[in-house]
């Protein structure tokens, strides 16, 4: 048997350091096992996803481009050059110029500012006149929801474009008419979807139990609904910008959007187009830059479509 003399006890401080070590390991265990949040949980697998985080990073530069245009475009939008009609690309004009000698580039960076414009306009009358309705439709049933689908389905019968177009035609060519037009064209999509997540969501345990309390439907639509359906939604929005932009250049392409000497992306394409022999240059940068946003804004969707769990907010 051994001696137990020869056996290490350990004194006072080391008994202390020791169990201050042991405290420090389980609790950082507990933190590591700890459950995150749900944006924790989102914003991890977002990080994870490069074509979404590429396609935002691209998005904030054009952003921040069309902020601070005045301080990048090295000319006047509106600046003519006699000297430079439909040029190409140079030391003095690094994307040419168009047919009355204005600086390509500077118009991208302004256009740049009412491309973006438009298309968060569109969306956001699209929202206004389709969340509201899709939230009723799907929340009361019967015949609210019968009247409301019906409407969105007699809507959806024209074609997009046409429609955009007859509406533009009754009130107007604009930018702010051309976005309108979009915008109700949206809408029926946006109802159709938002009816669809509250159908799933009103059946749920606290939307009974808060119902049974007496809590009055508006609330329980803005508290209990809308934050559970917004997931989803902003998947939606997403999407909807770069549809939006390529309703815009097409609106503006046809003379219907923004009134010259306004710079859009649609309104150079329409330039270039009517100096395509001359000069078919001036359709690659504004053609370049719509079917770049229009991309980054669906890689962007499908990266938040993807990081987004399924888990419910249950909080009152």
């Amino acid at each position: 048997m051994a001696d137990r003399a020869d056996v290490a006890v350990p004194t006072g401080p080391e008994v202390w350091r020791r169990h201050a070590q042991d405290h420090r390991v389980e609790q950082s265990l507990d933190e590591s096992s700890a459950p995150l949040s749900a944006r924790a949980r989102f914003l991890r697998r977002f990080l994870q996803q490069r074509p979404a985080i590429g396609a935002l990073t691209f998005l904030v530069l054009i952003v921040l481009a069309a902020l601070f245009a005045p301080l990048l475009a090295p000319y006047d939008p509106d600046q003519n050059d006699i000297r430079n009609l439909l040029s190409g690309p140079s030391g003095d004009h690094w994307l040419g110029t168009d047919h009355l000698g204005r600086d390509t580039l500077s118009r991208m960076l302004y256009g740049a500012r009412v491309s973006l414009l438009a298309a968060v306009q569109a969306v956001s009358i699209a929202l206004v006149l389709g969340v509201v309705p899709g939230l009723l439709a799907g929340f009361f049933g019967r015949w609210v929801d019968v009247v409301i689908m019906r409407a969105t389905e007699t809507i959806m019968t024209f074609p997009p474009l046409l429609l955009a177009i007859a509406i533009v035609a009754v009130r107007g060519p604009g930018l702010f008419n051309a976005m309108l037009a979009v915008g109700v064209v949206f809408a029926p999509r946006f109802a159709r979807l938002v009816r669809g997540l509250v159908l799933g969501v009103r059946e749920e345990t606290f939307i009974e139990a808060s119902r049974s309390i007496g809590t009055p439907a508006h609330r329980i639509l803005r508290r209990h609904v809308l934050p559970n359906i917004l997931s989803p939604l902003v998947v939606q929005i997403s999407l909807a910008l770069g549809f939006a932009m390529l309703a815009e250049a097409a609106l503006s392409f046809l003379g219907l959007g923004v009134r010259p000497p306004e710079a859009s992306w649609g309104a150079l394409l329409q330039v270039a187009y009517n100096n395509i022999n001359r000069n078919s240059f001036q359709a690659i940068p504004p053609g370049v830059a719509i079917m770049l946003c229009v991309l980054a804004f669906n890689l962007l969707g499908d990266g938040i479509r993807d990081s987004l769990g399924k888990e419910i907010r249950r909080g009152t």
